[in-house]
């Protein structure tokens, strides 16, 4: 019987005999293959060691099997793989690597795993168990990989794991783009990293700068932080990013809400642009505007764009607004100051003035400049106006208007004629959060209206005396106490002229009376035109458009028509301001 080929090689004949056969094989194979080799795409041999053929099982096949010396080696385009065995199909130009697969490209890309398919024609690959692809400072990780080298592209879809310097990230799916160094991650992306984690539905992640995109319901979770948003960049070395789409910051004992969000920790900061909302969940105090910053070293917050703060008052709601919100120190000793055009609301009692101070830790609230405040139906001005807090139950207390104290009401019987008390100060007492007691001290003057149980007139009380008490039910002055020396009388209607029913300096301000939460905003307030959110379907991307700069630099096409108008590169900045 003749030897078989197998025996041939198996060295069941003489040596020089075996390496003549193997001689002879190789040289035919290689001529069979020149004509592709040509074309560019042929994978080549670069060593065989052990040759076998086994038609049955697979046909049209050659097999090679490593020796004691080395294991098979195969090119193909500046790639070289290495393999124990490697079943390879010369003419459909593919093969199948199998044990201790060992792929690299240049001197940085190495991949290993158990099992390899390679098509020459279509630079496709896929690699599966155990596999894990390098670029000398990145390690991924997964049970099956795929991979375009035209393209310079790997991925894959059954979950994989990247390591790198700064982090580590897990996905279900995930794309690594060779060219780029980047790594898109999709489904259940998480980035473990000793100071924080990132949990995400999409997340492209870029190996030379260490920045993260966010697409879908991304989160990050620091030492004393925590962000949401559904659109996003985040800097993962120093811990700095934006939100673009329904972002939330969780960040020094607040929730800041808007449409853009931008923090950075290492200056322990952070602002939002427009459709703000920033709740104090210690003090359950809200500000909401368009533009804010929030300093966590300083313990503070400026809102400005239409800004308003909204706390808890005795189960109502006190509106504070004015073109600048300011809110300064720690817990229990906050300071709220509304600057320029300040008002405030709350059901039974308003106000405006230049400018608002609150100091909580003495419950002070300062109506500065040419204050005005409606008790009610009741107005008092005066040079400066006080509205003082219980400590204990931080219900309203008491109220203090210095020098040229004056309270005016509307007579709510004939609607003509106006109730008027003045003095050098005010001093009000609060039962229950209701203006009770009103004492007027030095150089008082009062107008009042009597009527009798039937509504009718009686006449004008006109008196001046040193000091004046009125005691208020349902905000209407119920009784009047003259003290020292009080000098005036009951003037019946028609014996005191219209000109002489008002005190001096006497003015009525009715139509300015905020009536509800709205009017705390003047007409620039509610035509504020927003800024526009740049890149809100999508995160701008600064790595890719830095690359695509640097892509047309360095190709001398696009380089000269560029010229003229070089793009800069896109820095990342605080939220967008107004």
């Amino acid at each position: 019987m003749p030897l078989s080929l197998k025996t041939l090689l198996l060295g069941k004949i003489p040596w020089i005999l075996k390496r003549i056969s193997f001689f002879i094989l190789f040289l035919t194979f290689f001529m069979a293959t020149a004509q592709e080799e040509t074309q560019g795409r042929q994978i080549n041999i670069v060593y065989g060691a052990n040759f076998t053929k086994d038609e049955a099982k697979f046909p049209g096949a050659s097999i090679f099997s490593k020796d004691d010396e080395r294991q098979v080696q195969f090119e193909h385009q500046g790639a070289d793989l290495w393999c124990d065995i490697a079943i390879f199909y010369n003419q459909e130009n593919r093969l199948r690597a199998i044990g201790n697969v060992r792929l690299q490209q240049g001197d940085s890309i190495e991949m290993n795993s158990a099992k390899l398919d390679w098509n020459g024609n279509t630079s496709l690959a896929k690699a599966w168990e155990n596999v894990d692809l390098s670029d000398g400072k990145m390690t991924l990780t997964t049970d099956t990989l795929y991979f375009d080298r035209e393209k310079q592209i790997s991925y894959y879809n059954s979950g994989g794991k990247v390591v790198d310097s700064a982090n580590v990230l897990t996905s279900k799916i995930g794309t690594y783009f060779t060219e780029l160094k980047k790594v898109q991650f999709k489904n259940k992306v998480h980035i473990d990293n000793p100071e924080y984690i990132i949990d995400s539905e999409q997340l492209d992640y870029y190996r030379t700068s260490k920045n993260a995109y966010m697409y879908g319901p991304s989160t990050i979770t620091g030492e004393d932080y925590k962000i949401y948003c559904e659109r996003g960049f985040y800097d993962t070395k120093i811990e700095q990013g934006y939100g673009i789409k329904n972002t939330r910051i969780d960040y020094d004992n607040k929730i800041i809400e808007g449409d853009s969000l931008y923090f950075d920790k290492a200056t322990e900061f952070a602002s939002a642009t427009n459709n703000i909302k920033i709740t104090d969940t210690i003090n359950n105090g809200v500000i909401r505007a368009h533009y804010a910053e929030v300093f966590k070293a300083k313990d503070s917050v400026f809102a400005t764009k239409r800004a308003v703060s909204i706390s808890l008052v005795q189960q109502d709601s006190l509106y504070m607004h004015g073109d600048t919100l300011m809110v300064t120190g720690k817990e229990e000793e906050r300071i709220l100051r509304a600057f320029r055009n300040a008002k405030f609301y709350k059901t039974d009692l308003s106000g405006k003035c230049d400018s608002i101070h609150f100091n909580e830790k003495t419950g002070i609230t300062q109506l500065i400049t040419d204050p005005i405040l409606w008790n009610v139906d009741n107005q008092i001005t005066g040079d400066s106006i006080h509205l003082i807090s219980d400590m204990e139950t931080e219900k309203l207390d008491s109220l203090k208007v210095i020098e040229n104290a004056f309270i005016i009401s509307l007579d709510t019987i004939s609607k003509e004629g106006y109730n008027q008390a003045k003095g050098k100060n005010l001093l009000g007492k609060f039962i229950e959060n209701e203006l009770k007691i009103i004492d007027l001290v030095q150089n008082t003057e009062v107008i009042y209206y009597v009527y009798n149980d039937d509504d009718e007139l009686v006449g004008i009380d006109k008196t001046i005396c040193s000091k004046i008490r009125l005691l208020m039910a349902n905000s209407d002055i119920e009784d009047i106490t003259f003290f020292v020396n009080p000098d005036g009388d009951i003037f019946p209607e028609t014996d005191l002229p219209v000109e002489s029913r008002k005190l001096k300096g006497f003015v009525w301000r009715g139509d300015e009376r905020i009536l509800t939460k709205d009017d705390i905003f003047d007409e620039d307030d509610n035509n504020i035109e927003l800024v526009k959110i740049r890149g809100i379907d999508n995160p701008i991307d600064i790595d890719a458009e830095e690359n695509e700069r640097q892509k047309n630099e360095n190709d001398p096409v696009n380089a000269v028509n560029s010229k003229a108008v070089k793009p800069k590169k896109t820095q990342v900045k605080k939220a967008q301001s107004p």
